[in-house]
């Protein structure tokens, strides 16, 4: 059954209610090839064709080109277009051709560095003698990482072992930085935000201690497509990369299916539960013998779906139970390739897996993906989707099958709606500032220690240096040295430990497995714990489901338990916002914009339990946990005030619209940035202090800001238009979660006004 005649199946079957509301033909594309300027080594072109690379495709080409030329590069081109070979072919013609040459590869999960370690081993295995490398992480024996200092020519690592064991033992590592040539940057889009931030520091760090030892190394990114490849990776590592986008590489033809759950109730105020109908597409693939993933962004959600497929199985074709699993990031690394090798060669029909291992999964030959809603980014959809279809074989299944199941919510239901929109929108700018000072805060420690600081590292770190530095000598962690002409950290602490590359916080809150010996998940920003790890709330860490039992903010930890439950929870969150300093201005014809500093203050107040099928809700659970307050960067603009006289003249509650609009604008301003709705924050004020008239704030949700609502103030009259584009569409009568709703008011939905919220809308663009 090919594609087509698959959805014509799923359309006759007695559930279907026009859940099929777009299918977007993607044609095959043609291979494109290019030509190196000079030849390679004859061993490494031997490899090359034992492994079946015997042409370079014009992107691959283009780089090498570039590369050798002693370029800079960021290659941003699909998945699965061979991206790979194009940073591995440089790599090796320089140890090759220079046996002391070295290069670093940088891989954002430890999972994804051992990929590419079997990738590279393949490539090769015909070489003699073969360059030594290997992956040097927290699993490394110490054994191992002593004779890969000494003798590794190509070392993969992550952003974590770079800034805890690396760079603060440089001298441990004196040769290879004195040789190193190349620094590889893979998944380049995934360093964004609080992360990408701190990661662009430690390149700098990188890069400062590569010039003590006289080294110059070239940076080579790859990304998956997003608007601005050049300037992220211009901000990410310090360096202009020459920007390689022409992707050569062949594609086969492609169905791509948006699948929209249903109205259900007697006021068709929500949707039936998306997980719901992916369980109900997954037995149906899988009875259709269609070998698929689908993706999910919990790890529990994939168990569920493969149990409630199981359930349908049953009753139809007993027989398929066997063939379906949960791809687990908690297996260990042989039980994952055992099922990759399953699916590969057709003992499993389908899998269901978290988007967060999409990165790692490479089985060629799936015929379908299903993507439990959008990823969040259309980075990441295109990942997802690109699963499938990756060898082009001569079957009557040439064309693959890519399903977008819709959840309620407005940034899914507004693809939903505007289906060309998915496909032919630019994709998103990846956002970063590596000068935000409770950043620098944490790195320039940690940079200190490895050499003292100059003023010639302002340039290098930035406008936020100077005040950080200040900050940090007030705080006697450094002491300025005249005769040297530089500054000393003072500290007895090791900074690299205490500086978490994922928390703006100095001081953040552990995340601790309270089963397994005090085990560290992970680490928190302390102004974001009381949203995300409350007593009660249900968290994921890389797809795997835990129960957080206590959170005590004084001695910064959260207690939590790995769990299995049927359920998530939503917090309630009340705020307010104070304007600290306008930057920026935008005047509009009724109203201005400004674009500046604020200080925001969070309290949550209580949560729900929503179940993953049924979206069943519990009754509130009340919280009593302190305020937490920041400053951050927000966008916020004055509405006139007459206009809450005209909204109530037609019966309507102005300050149920505002906060609407409120809703609507954070749910949808991921369009144009790559970030997570809970890295926006809003705030309405129906009468402000100082004028009377309303206000609305959209805050970027981590302290100093990481841009997003930058680039909301960039573009919002057309964040405006969609936003008035979304509520209008949504054919609810009083507003619902696929428009006006927000996840973090729980009761207070009931009290939004859909037409208020209208009406204000198109004032503002009339």
């Amino acid at each position: 059954m090919n594609p087509a005649e698959f959805l014509a199946y799923l359309q006759k079957q007695p559930a279907y209610r026009g859940q099929l509301v777009h299918v977007e033909e993607l044609p095959a594309r043609r291979a494109r090839y290019g030509k190196l300027k000079r030849g390679l080594p004859e061993t490494l072109v031997q490899a090359l064709e034992q492994n079946g690379t015997t042409r370079l495709f014009k992107h691959q080409a283009q780089a090498i080109n570039a590369v050798r030329a002693g370029a800079h590069v960021v290659i941003a081109t699909g998945t699965a277009s061979g991206k790979t070979l194009a940073y591995n072919i440089p790599a090796l013609d320089a140890v090759l051709t220079d046996p002391r040459a070295r290069a670093l590869y940088l891989f954002p999960t430890k999972a994804l560095a051992h990929d590419q370690l079997r990738t590279l081993t393949s490539l090769t295995k015909t070489i003699s003698p073969r360059p030594q490398f290997g992956a040097y992480d927290g699993d490394t024996s110490r054994q191992a990482r002593a004779r890969l200092r000494a003798e590794a020519a190509i070392l993969l690592t992550n952003p974590d072992m770079l800034h805890m064991g690396i760079l603060p033992n440089h001298h441990l590592w004196a040769d290879f930085f004195k040789n190193l040539k190349f620094v590889v940057i893979d998944e380049a889009h995934m360093y964004r935000g609080i992360f990408g931030s701190h990661v662009a520091v430690i390149l700098r760090r990188l890069d400062r201690l590569c010039r003590h030892y006289c080294s110059r190394p070239q940076f080579i990114a790859c990304s998956a497509t997003i608007s601005n490849p050049g300037e992220h990776v211009a901000r990410l590592t310090g360096h202009t990369p020459q920007v390689i986008d022409d992707d050569g590489s062949p594609a086969g033809a492609r169905l791509f299916a948006l699948w929209n759950p249903p109205l259900v109730g007697p006021q068709k105020q929500v949707r039936r539960s998306g997980y719901a109908e992916a369980a109900a597409l997954f037995a149906s693939l899988v009875q259709q013998g269609i070998r698929n993933i689908t993706f999910t962004k919990a790890r529990s959600v994939a168990e569920l779906i493969v149990k409630y497929a199981r359930a349908l199985l049953n009753r139809t074709r007993p027989e398929l139970t066997g063939r379906v699993a949960a791809y687990r990031a908690g297996y260990l690394p042989e039980a994952r390739r055992d099922i990759e090798q399953r699916l590969a060669v057709g003992q499993l029909i389908g899998v269901t897996a978290t988007n967060a291992l999409e990165l790692g999964i490479d089985v060629g030959g799936l015929e379908a993906v299903v993507s439990v809603g959008y990823p969040g980014t259309s980075a990441g959809l295109w990942q997802q989707m690109g699963r499938a279809g990756r060898r082009k074989t001569r079957t009557r299944r040439d064309t693959s099958l890519a399903i977008l199941v819709g959840l309620d919510n407005p940034l899914d239901q507004y693809f939903m709606r505007h289906p060309k929109e998915l496909f032919a929108r630019p994709p998103e700018h990846a956002l970063i500032d590596p000068e935000n000072i409770y950043v620098l805060l944490q790195q320039l420690p940690c940079a200190a220690v490895e050499l003292p600081l100059t003023h010639q590292d302002e340039a290098r770190f930035g406008a936020g240096f100077v005040s950080a530095m200040i900050e940090l000598e007030t705080a006697g962690a450094f002491v300025y040295q005249p005769q040297a002409d530089n500054w000393m950290y003072m500290g007895r602490s090791y900074p690299a430990f205490e500086a978490n590359i994922r928390s703006l916080g100095r001081k953040p809150v552990k995340l601790i497995d309270t089963t397994a010996e005090g085990h560290v998940l992970e680490v928190m920003d302390a102004g974001a714990a009381p949203v995300r790890v409350h007593p009660g709330a249900i968290y994921l860490h890389q797809g795997e489901t835990y129960r957080v039992r206590k959170l005590d903010l004084n001695v910064r930890e959260a207690g939590l338990v790995p769990v299995t439950v049927d359920y998530y929870t939503q917090p309630r969150e009340i705020n307010q916002v104070r304007i600290v300093q306008p930057l920026r201005q935008k005047a509009f014809r009724r109203m201005q914009a400004c674009f500046g500093v604020v200080r925001v203050t969070r309290q949550v107040v209580g949560y729900r339990k929503i179940r993953h099928f049924s979206e069943k809700r519990s009754k509130e659970i009340a919280l009593n946990l302190p305020p937490a307050s920041f400053e951050t960067m927000a966008l916020w603009w004055e509405l006139p005030p007459q206009w809450q006289s005209a909204v109530k003249r037609r019966g309507w509650r102005y300050a149920g619209g505002l906060q609407a609009v409120e809703h609507a604008l954070a749910a949808i301003l991921p369009l144009f940035a790559m970030c997570d709705r809970w890295d926006i924050g809003g705030h309405t004020v129906a009468s402000g202090p100082e004028t009377g008239a309303a206000r609305i704030f959209i805050y970027d949700a981590c302290p100093g800001g990481m841009g997003i609502s930058e680039q909301g103030f960039a573009m919002l009259n057309n964040l405006w238009q969609r936003v008035l584009a979304t509520i209008k569409e949504c054919p609810c009568q009083n507003g619902c979660p696929g428009c006006i709703y927000s996840p973090k008011t729980g009761d207070r939905n009931d009290l939004l006004d859909k037409q208020a919220a209208l009406w204000i809308l198109e004032s503002m663009l009339r």
